[in-house]
């Protein structure tokens, strides 16, 4: 079993047992106990009462954070020609075509997002055991397959996450940084949360959102009080 540190101990040691926090009390106490030097990334995590093995019970979308991630992330557009200078426009790091297709299959992946135009999909359908391990596969459940580029681009580099439940039927992500004042941490916690519990599958029965956490890279989970957010 592993052992934690006294850091955390003592980080632990100053989360009341058997509380749960509201989202404003939760943002606090978890800025409170972050210890490491390094600003560390603060994620949510939901469990939901569904059951992803089933296809009308995967949640999954994405969601602009009103105050990003504190770094705009690197994009590439994989788009055809006429749509290219459209996204270099919009601001992607990276544009191309088959060209970049290639250069991923040679072992390139110095970018954090991929958008890819409708007609490129035969090409970048090729690199799914490359992208799909890492989150980076293009979809159009989430987007970034899309004739329009601007948008996308746009929204990505303004802090646009995916939310999708893994087969555990739970969701992990980053909401912000330690260094972020509460404020920007809440607004963007609950701007998730909200859209995870607007995605509940009409299939899904019983309680949907059974236990939610909020924690930094380095410390213990702060629990939320998960009944706020049933519907």
């Amino acid at each position: 079993m592993r052992k934690h540190g006294k850091k955390y101990r003592a980080a632990a040691e100053k989360i009341e047992a058997g509380r749960k926090y509201t989202l404003e009390e939760g943002v606090s106490k978890v800025k409170e106990i972050s210890f490491a030097k390094f600003d560390e990334t603060v994620e949510l995590t939901m469990w939901l009462g569904v059951d992803p093995r089933k296809a009308d019970q995967l949640v999954r979308g994405t969601v602009v954070l009103p105050h990003g991630l504190g770094r705009s992330k690197t994009v590439l557009v994989i788009a055809s020609p006429e749509k290219q200078k459209e996204a270099e426009a919009a601001g992607a790091d990276f544009v191309g075509g088959e060209d970049m297709v290639d250069k991923i299959k040679g072992g390139w992946l110095d970018f954090d997002a991929v958008i890819a135009t409708p007609d490129m999909m035969r090409l970048v359908g090729q690199l799914g055991k490359v992208l799909g391990p890492r989150g980076l596969m293009p979809n159009p459940k989430t987007g970034t397959v899309t004739p329009d580029v601007t948008t996308a681009v746009r929204e990505t580099k303004a802090g646009k996450v995916e939310y999708r439940v893994d087969k555990t039927g739970v969701i992990h992500v980053p909401v912000g940084k330690v260094s972020f004042d509460s404020d920007r941490i809440r607004e963007n916690a609950q701007v998730l949360i909200d859209a995870v519990v607007r995605a509940k599958p009409a299939t899904a029965k019983g309680k949907y959102v059974k236990k939610v956490n909020l924690a930094s890279t380095m410390s213990p989970g702060v629990l939320l009080d998960e009944a706020l957010y049933s519907r």
